[in-house]
Order: structure tokens, then sequence, then C-alpha cells
């Protein structure tokens, strides 16, 4: 696709909204897929131009366009605009950035087709596959890890999106004929809905296993004991063994993301963290204690 839909088209940015149909009927009666079948250089001109035509015959976005506010898909140039954003937003705050709107193509298909005197096709017996419309949806992270059902609102309504059971960030969702309607018996496009996950505070996800840091205190490090772990089930008893040090990691098999018939793993890195206070008992007894077992951690750690 075209960087510059002016380009796309042929036409200078001075071009008025006569010139940017009149240039769109041409590349369409010129490259249409129908009329040159197998033909790649052929479709994807008129790709190009049916992306630049979308969005330089609405005024609104060709001034954003021209602006520098969104870019050739029109799409925003600085921050992404999740669906959460528009909440109790009109229908069409949710349209693609790419959206779709009705334009009579009968006379650019009479043009393409001629007409009956010449014995060929009818133009209303033309039929063309409705465009795909993206989306985004910003999702809550256990949404994500168990699944749920979000409403959105498309261009022809609300519109429940079940979110399947292990979805990861930047997937996509394909709703089939949800997008924009076809011409004449052409089907209706997809809408595409591409997942952003949002970060938890204390969980991470790596593939399906779950990723926590969880802070214990100097006695439980040394003395070892159960300690209470969140996991994205609820909280379970973790073995802490004596001994134990900061960054060592203990697994709890079975406690990530189930997809399917298979579930990942709940990683737990142990973080020793000291008293708020060293009081003077605290103190006398490991002064006591490094004078008879002192021992170097860093050893051998000198080039």
């Amino acid at each position: 696709m075209s960087d510059d839909p002016y380009a796309a088209l042929g036409l200078a940015k001075t071009a008025n909204a006569e010139d940017v149909k009149r240039a769109y009927k041409r590349i369409a009666r010129e490259s249409h897929p129908d009329l040159n079948p197998g033909d790649p250089a052929a479709e994807a001109k008129f790709k190009a131009a049916s992306s630049a035509y979308d969005l330089l015959k609405d005024p609104d976005k060709r001034a954003r366009f021209d602006k520098g506010e969104i870019d050739a898909t029109g799409q925003e140039r600085a921050d992404r605009r999740y669906y959460r954003e528009y909440a109790g937003a009109p229908d069409d705050a949710y349209r693609s950035a790419k959206g779709y709107e009705d334009f009579d193509m009968s006379d650019v298909f009479s043009d393409l087709f001629g007409n009956r005197a010449r014995g060929g096709p009818r133009a209303d017996s033309f039929s063309m596959r409705g465009q795909d419309l993206q989306f985004s949806l910003e999702i809550g992270f256990l949404d994500a890890i168990y699944g749920a059902t979000k409403r959105i609102v498309l261009q022809g309504g609300p519109l429940e999106v079940t979110i399947p059971q292990g979805v990861t960030d930047g997937q996509t969702i394909r709703l089939r004929g949800k997008g924009a309607p076809g011409v004449g018996q052409g089907a209706p496009g997809d809408a595409l809905v591409t997942i952003s996950v949002a970060p938890h505070p204390v969980f991470r996800r790596t593939g399906d296993d779950i990723e926590i840091d969880l802070p214990i205190t100097l006695d439980e490090a040394v003395l070892g004991g159960k300690v209470e772990t969140p996991t994205i089930d609820g909280p379970v008893k973790l073995t802490v063994p004596k001994g134990a040090s900061s960054g060592q990691m203990l697994r709890l098999r079975g406690r990530g993301v189930k997809r399917g018939d298979t579930r990942g793993d709940q990683r737990v890195t142990l973080t020793i963290v000291s008293p708020p206070k060293i009081d003077a008992e605290l103190e006398a007894f490991f002064t006591r204690w490094r004078e008879t077992h002192a021992y170097d951690p860093r050893k051998g750690m000198t080039p």
C-alpha cells in the first residue's frame, strides 16, 4: 500500500473531491481484478487506489492526513486508540480506521462492463466481496487467561465478541461476515479484532507459563517452610526449602495458562526482604553469627 494516497491516485494535494472521484474511476476501469485476471500488479494498483479513495473522499480524514495526524491507512500516528476509549461513544466511533462508506459504483461498473447494446454483462450483475474492517480491543490479563465475552459496536450495531481461553497479546480474532457489505451479490467482509492484553500488577505471562516474584522473610529463607503465594486460580501453599536465596525459582506445575488439553506452569522467583527495622536483638545475633560463620557469596567474581 502506498504511503501517499495522492500518489496512488496520481493526484496533487490540491485536487478537489471531483478530481479524486474521477481518478479512482479511471484506475478502476483500467486495473480492476475482474478485467485483469492473474495480473498481480493491476490488482495491487486497484487495491492501493481503493484504499486511497476511502481516505481522500472523507473530508475530515483527508484534513487529518494532510495535518499528519493519521497515516495513509487512517491509523493514528501517535497514541493507539483502543475500544475502551470509546465507551458510550456513537456507533461510528468503533469503525475501522480503514473504514467503509457507501459509494455508488454503478457508473464505474457500467464503464467497466459496457452495456447490453454492446453485448457485455450488465453492471448490476457485478458482485464484489466487502472490505475487511480492523478494530483494536484491550482486555484484562485474567480475561485473556480464562476467556470472556466483550461487547463492541461495529458499523451494523453492537456485537458480542467471544474471547477464547488463552488468547495472546496481539492475536487477531476474525468475525466472519461482520465487515463492510459486499457489492451486488458479493458476501460481506469480516471484522478483524486485534487483542491487546493489559498488564497485571502481580502476574506475567511467557507462553503458557505464569511468572511471579514472591517476597519472603529472612527467617523463611533460612528455615524454609510453607508460604502462601498467589496464582491465577487463587492463593496456594508453596514449600520454600531451607537456605533459599533471592532469585531462586520454584515451579508450581499445572498452575499456568490452559489451552485445550494442556496447561502451563507457574514459575515463582523468590526475593528475600529484610525486616523494615533492624532492632538491637537481631543486630546482636547476626554480629555474633558472622564472627563464627562468615562466608563469601562473591568468591570467584574477581576477574
